[in-house]
């Protein structure tokens, strides 16, 4: 095994976090930002890429932290360090509503792609790197860019989907249509490409976008109820603009605040 051996356990229902267990000199990595405790006997480092034996030596640090940066990923990531005699724990909190996700790269085929903001935690030795889509239209159409997000190794990696999670078998040459936005992960013995909607009623008026993901099978699919990009725009729309916007929102009181000059 190239991956520290971690155990963890997922707390909460909608506002997720995780609390992974380590034993003496263990480690975890993370996205910066996602620490929500730890224990005391738990040391903080700071590196380039995802401390993975591929990434050794400063041009493979440095490599590593570039292929994180073409992701739209920060240049760092965190590594958690299990310095004290006994079992020690470290949590990290979901950056939105949804679920987090517990994959063992080993029983999944020691890969998987992810959408490139999915990515939470891993063990340490889980190698994060890009996936190019072999397809233009999938790279340029498919909602999530022309590049995606790649879990490699033997070990246990968390990511995170907003809303409900749904997952999906398919059998070789089943297929499945989903939203691209909606597109969480899935095994790379999945063949994926990117279609355009029919008619153009539909696409203008259908309010689903002009295109759509087709994922064949065999494989696993991960797919999300609610995307940050479309969580975000709905918060968007409704947001009040500009001065006096409250009487937007129907309130009475808002209302006689504006004929005070309230601002």
């Amino acid at each position: 095994m190239r991956n520290h051996e971690i155990d963890f356990v997922i707390h909460g229902d909608d506002m997720q976090c995780v609390e992974i267990e380590l034993d003496p000199q263990e480690t975890v990595i993370a996205e910066a930002g996602s620490l929500m405790m730890m224990d005391n006997s738990i040391e903080m480092e700071t590196i380039f890429g995802d401390g993975s034996k591929n990434n050794e030596g400063v041009m493979g640090k440095l490599f590593g932290a570039g292929k994180r940066l073409v992701t739209g990923e920060s240049l760092f990531m965190t590594a958690f360090t299990n310095t004290g005699s006994g079992k020690k724990q470290v949590s990290f909190a979901a950056p939105y509503p949804g679920k987090i996700i517990a994959l063992d790269l080993q029983e999944l085929g020691g890969k998987m792609i992810c959408q490139k903001d999915a990515f939470l935690a891993a063990a340490k030795g889980v190698q994060v790197g890009i996936e190019f889509q072999r397809k233009l239209g999938a790279g340029f159409f498919g909602g999530e860019g022309f590049i995606m997000q790649k879990l490699e190794g033997d070990g246990m990696a968390f990511i995170h989907a907003g809303g409900t999670l749904v997952q999906k078998e398919l059998k070789a040459g089943e297929k499945l249509r989903v939203d691209t936005g909606c597109l969480v992960a899935f095994t790379p013995s999945i063949n994926y490409s990117v279609e355009m909607v029919k008619g153009i009623k539909t696409a203008l008026f259908g309010g689903e976008g002009l295109f759509f993901a087709t994922l064949e099978g065999p494989g696993d699919v991960l797919i999300q109820s609610l995307p940050f990009s479309r969580l975000a725009s709905r918060v968007f729309s409704a947001a009040p603009r500009g001065t006096g916007s409250s009487k937007d929102e129907g309130s009475v009181l808002g209302g006689m605040f504006d004929l005070f000059g309230g601002k």
